[in-house]
């Protein structure tokens, strides 16, 4: 059997961000696995299309082989819904859902009322529905009518990596991975670290700072006023090699998310055998155990500082978290093991 799919995504493949290094890694998999793969560029501006933009991205996907499976990201197929519904008589849609556009942080009551309708209505068009937690699956019945026969969890996958060796100098290095985004927490994070100028810490945040410069301004306005720049660094994003030099030194990975759909930086941390500073939003739990990180309430700063404090004051629980982090390593599931879960999801449904 001809095993072939197209993969739709909104705009460059290639942007740093954990659902496009998502979709990147399952579209190479897929294609080692026998799947030719037709990759369709839906165009920039989701999940918020100017109406020429919805009509280009729509005619793209129409265009793609009638009866061969069609995965859409879901930051394009949540503003699509007119488009899944014209697809689903000819072509097999399936949606992939990183998280529910409607939970990005920073929208308006209104602005999050129609993305949740929007996104409702595509998923009821779609066959099949992919996840990236248990989470998400979760939400999706509960909230968005989406039948639980109808949805398969594919969670990210890792590579085998060497376990971080540490900061030598004395100082405590603290890696913080994502773009800089409200929903990532950063300021958070920085309110908290403000609060422990007694202990000998450097924060690393790596990570795109051109998705919101509002958000970057404000996080460099932050750090100014708090008078932090001479302990935090801010590379941008960075190269896959220098990440995982980042992992390699630091001692501590720290997130504030204020959500996330899986969260591929705390696995990844989990990974190199990291100590793991977070929250407990959205899917977090589930992908950080509980004997290898410290999980606090999102927008907690003192509750973040008090986690942070008690880790970088010692390397004796350093050393606890990360001997669980490292226990925890050896049962992330690699990418080819996620790709087959997909691909035979694929078969079934083709």
């Amino acid at each position: 059997m001809v095993k072939r799919l197209a993969f739709a995504v909104p705009g460059d493949l290639s942007t740093p961000t954990g659902g496009y290094a998502y979709d990147r890694r399952m579209i190479a998999e897929l294609e080692t696995l026998g799947w030719t793969v037709d990759l369709i560029n839906l165009g920039r501006n989701f999940p918020w299309p100017a109406k020429d933009d919805r009509a280009a991205a729509e005619a793209l996907l129409l265009m793609a082989s009638e009866g061969c499976p069609i995965v859409v990201d879901g930051l394009a197929l949540g503003a699509l819904p007119e488009a899944a519904r014209r697809l689903r008589a000819n072509h097999l849609l399936i949606a992939l859902v990183h998280h529910p556009l409607a939970l990005e942080t920073g929208l308006t009551p209104a602005q999050s009322d129609i993305l949740r309708a929007s996104e409702k209505a595509a998923l009821a068009a779609s066959r099949h529905v992919v996840v990236t937690s248990q989470a998400i699956a979760t939400q999706l019945i509960a909230d968005y009518a989406v039948p639980e026969d109808k949805i398969t969890v594919v969670r990210p996958g890792n590579d085998v990596v060497a376990f971080a060796s540490g900061s030598r100098d004395g100082s405590v290095r603290i890696l913080s991975v994502g773009a800089v985004v409200r929903r990532k927490g950063f300021d958070v994070l920085v309110a908290a670290l403000a609060t422990l100028a007694d202990l000998p810490w450097l924060l690393t945040i790596a990570g795109d700072r051109n998705r919101d410069a509002k958000v970057a301004a404000q996080l460099d306005a932050d750090i100014a006023r708090l008078k932090l720049g001479g302990r935090v660094t801010m590379p941008g994003a960075v190269s896959s090699q220098r990440l995982a030099e980042l992992y390699a030194e630091a001692d501590i990975f720290a997130l504030a998310s204020r959500f996330e759909g899986y969260g591929m930086a705390y696995s990844e941390a989990i990974a190199y055998g990291l100590p793991v500073i977070g929250t407990r939003a959205g899917a977090i739990p589930d992908t950080v155990p509980s004997d290898a990180g410290i999980l606090v309430a999102p927008d907690d700063v003192p509750a973040l500082a008090r986690a942070l404090r008690r880790v970088i004051g010692s390397a004796e629980e350093r050393s606890r978290l990360a001997s669980a982090a490292r226990a925890a390593a050896g049962k992330l599931p690699s990418w080819q093991d996620s790709a087959r879960i997909l691909s035979d999801a694929l078969e079934r449904l083709a």
